[in-house]
């Protein structure tokens, strides 16, 4: 079990992270009622929503895909991931406000915008609130079925060290990833992109996936890294490991800048009238200074630093890195998902963090929560036997 002393730790974070979370949300449902500011609100609402649910949604998929491989880069980090991907049931619950916020957010909510407009006319069979609705609930379900299985299997391999699981949970990550990867396209569809309901693109799910998996890889590092000096983590993985680690962080960045850039250049050159008008919005006026600070912080300054060895190698540099993509992941959500509704520029509303760290307050209060439930290492994989004495060294 998870030792006394960072029990404690992930005790008083949980308290702590939930009082925090229960008062900013007291506070930003009191700035909305004296502002009279509802709709400000619930977009704020969306925007935190959208970002910290990024981080299970990746912690699932680096989950996966660590079974699918079998690499020694997952065991330092395998009950992080884990534990993550236990709080889907709670961001499920706190997508609900979001359900009686429909028409607040989306144009093809509100009737009198349909029958104005022919494109959500065409729309209406797929856009509509009950539909989207059963959507949601399915692709949730996916998840929590996905979390469940990973989690369930994982605990059996701990209680019983049958060899068999490891197969199992082998064979159920290909299809898993498969299903995930539909479950986070349409949904970022659906909760983000049909907020510009005349514009579509067909590489913005993907764009989520790299979002959710970058968030998630850094998050998780950088909690490896505060627990990192307490055993059983301590002298756990090998520089080599977080060699590894590091690459794959590397790999995210490299393919969020890439797919970004893509999106850019095919709307762009191809001149299409339809789409171009959303990154007018986006790399002009008063957005273009995010759109820089996107550039400059998100993608050129961590693709130097992750390219150096000594960074990569040395969990506390590393580090350093993660945290800094954590909140520049924020900044690429609120840039998604804003400027569709303040085209002109940011203005800046006390709900965008009150609700963010209200959010961010009880989903961290569910994930140490869970984290304290199994050890913080896997028992008896037998992909990871010998995996202490591998050499430090490529």
């Amino acid at each position: 079990m998870v030792p006394e002393r960072i029990r404690a730790q992930f005790d008083r974070v949980q308290v702590f992270a939930f009082a925090v979370g229960l008062i900013c949300g007291i506070l930003a449902l009191i700035c909305a009622a004296v502002t009279d500011s509802w709709d400000h609100f619930f977009q704020s609402y969306l925007f935190a929503f959208v970002f910290w649910i990024c981080i299970p949604l990746g912690c699932v998929a680096i989950l996966m895909m660590h079974h699918l491989t079998g690499g020694g880069w997952g065991y330092p980090i395998r009950r992080l991931l884990e534990a993550s991907s236990r709080t889907f049931l709670v961001m499920a619950v706190l997508f609900v406000p979001l359900f009686f916020a429909l028409s607040k957010l989306y144009p093809w909510a509100r009737p009198e915008e349909v029958r104005a407009d022919p494109i959500l006319q065409y729309k209406r069979p797929y856009m509509n609130p009950a539909f989207f609705d059963v959507r949601t609930v399915i692709y949730f379900a996916i998840w929590i079925l996905l979390g469940y299985l990973l989690n369930r299997w994982s605990e059996e391999q701990d209680r019983t060290a049958d060899p068999k699981l490891a197969g199992k949970l082998e064979a159920m990550s290909a299809p898993g990833l498969i299903l995930w990867g539909l479950g986070v396209t349409y949904a970022s569809i659906d909760w983000v992109m049909s907020i510009e309901s005349h514009w579509f693109s067909t590489i913005y799910g993907m764009i989520f996936m790299i979002i959710a998996a970058l968030t998630a890889m850094s998050f998780t590092l950088f909690v490896l890294r505060l627990l990192s000096d307490e055993e059983p983590l301590k002298g756990s993985a090998t520089a080599s490991q977080y060699n590894d680690l590091g690459n794959l962080m590397l790999a995210f960045v490299m393919l969020w800048a890439y797919l970004q850039f893509s999106q850019f250049l095919i709307i762009w050159q191809g001149n299409l009238k339809d789409e171009i008008p959303w990154y007018q919005t986006r790399v002009f006026g008063g957005w273009a200074p995010v759109a820089v600070i996107l550039l400059v912080l998100d993608f050129a300054i961590p693709f130097g630093l992750l390219l150096q060895r000594p960074v990569k190698r040395r969990l506390r540099a590393l580090s350093v890195v993660t945290i800094c993509l954590v909140f520049l992941s924020a900044l690429d959500v609120y840039w998604m998902i804003f400027p569709g509704l303040e085209p002109d520029g940011p203005h800046f509303h006390p709900t965008d963090l009150l609700v963010w760290i209200a959010i961010g307050g009880l989903w961290l209060s569910a994930f140490c929560w869970q984290a304290k439930r199994l050890p913080l290492l896997p028992l008896h994989d037998p992909r990871f036997e010998g995996v202490l004495q591998h050499e430090h060294g490529d």
